[in-house]
């Protein structure tokens, strides 16, 4: 669950930095990295950042409150 905890904050991160040019430069980098608005790359992505989305909001729900970054034990340090 750690890990998929951080793929999902580094996915959400690229979300935000995309829509964050998007607004500032209308300059949207998935497009024009995945050649199009409509393109699989640009999709795939967009999904990938909507999934990770949700997972950082029913992740604490599942782990009892706590959204988890590392295997460590809290408690132990």
């Amino acid at each position: 669950m750690v890990i998929a905890n951080i793929i999902a904050y580094i996915l959400t991160i690229v979300g935000g930095l995309n829509w964050g040019l998007v607004g500032i430069f209308n300059f949207n980098l998935v497009d024009f990295i995945g050649g199009g608005y409509r393109s699989w790359f640009s999709i795939l992505v967009y999904v990938l950042v909507l999934i990770s989305a949700l997972w950082l909001i029913v992740s604490p729900f599942i782990s009892k409150g706590k959204l988890r970054l590392s295997s460590k034990n809290m408690m132990d340090m």
